[in-house]
């Protein structure tokens, strides 16, 4: 096996070895007949990246192709975000799923997903969970439905690691969680009624509202539009509970106790 001294005059068979692949592997992924999986590019930036992100950039991209068509656009964009505000009325949003969770969520949709496509998914929805520890940190704030924790996914198991791992995210500096509360409509106002949104600044200071109702993909760029979302999110937030009670309920709901 090539070492870190003589990479550079290592035979082509030895650094074949050394990634871990077969010359037919490599032959299909140069000659298009196979992409490249995740771990060969993981593998090729390790041996071949001679300091440059060639590879880890060549990631970015594979992990694009394979995600749904409508969520593509979305996709770079929230990569990219330097402030999120997201709404979660109906499930946990996907950045803040644990893989049980979202093997559970994915693999239960209709219609129904052959397993690769399900593990596939999977993993590209735990790829996009890097953005937590990005460099420079993007301020997260979600509001999740108290509906949302109280359905279970999967079963009772995965539904605690998901609570749990609520708790723990919810630790992180740039990270706000709210819980918007199952009375919130005791006195004829429920804000969260229209679901789900995600609202997002660019690093340019673009600020975007993205929905994604029963698979489409809707991306909303005019400010008249954006402003309304806006004041509607702000509205939910009101009505929401604050970040110590949302975690004391979330922690209740996790059976844990202090």
């Amino acid at each position: 096996m090539a070492s870190a001294e003589n990479k550079e005059t290592a035979s082509p068979m030895a650094r074949m070895v050394e990634i871990g692949y077969s010359a037919a592997a490599i032959s299909a992924m140069e000659t298009c007949a196979q992409p490249a999986s995740d771990a060969m590019l993981v593998e090729l930036q390790r041996v071949h990246g001679n300091g440059t992100r060639i590879f880890e950039t060549a990631r970015q991209y594979m992990r694009m192709e394979r995600l749904p068509e409508q969520f593509k656009d979305y996709a770079l964009l929230e990569e990219a975000a330097i402030s999120l505000q997201l709404f979660a009325a109906n499930v946990v949003h996907g950045l803040f799923q644990t893989e049980a969770y979202a093997r559970a969520l994915i693999g239960g949709s209709f219609p129904p997903l052959p397993d690769q496509r399900v593990e596939e998914l999977v993993q590209l929805r735990m790829a996009r969970t890097a953005l937590f520890d990005r460099d420079p940190l993007p301020m997260i704030e979600i509001i999740i439905d108290e509906a949302v924790l109280r359905r279970v996914i999967g079963n009772d198991e995965i539904m605690r690691e998901q609570l749990l791992h609520l708790v723990e995210c919810a630790q992180r500096r740039n990270v706000t969680l709210l819980v918007l509360p199952l009375d919130a409509g005791m006195h004829g106002e429920y804000a969260g009624d229209r679901g789900s949104m995600n609202l997002l600044e660019t690093p340019e200071h673009e600020r975007l509202v993205y929905l994604e109702p029963q698979d489409e993909s809707i991306l909303i760029s005019d400010p008249a539009k954006v402003s309304v979302y806006a004041q509607r999110y702000a509205k939910i937030r009101s009505q929401a509970l604050g970040p110590r009670e949302s975690l004391d309920l979330i922690k209740r709901l996790a059976g844990v106790t202090e």
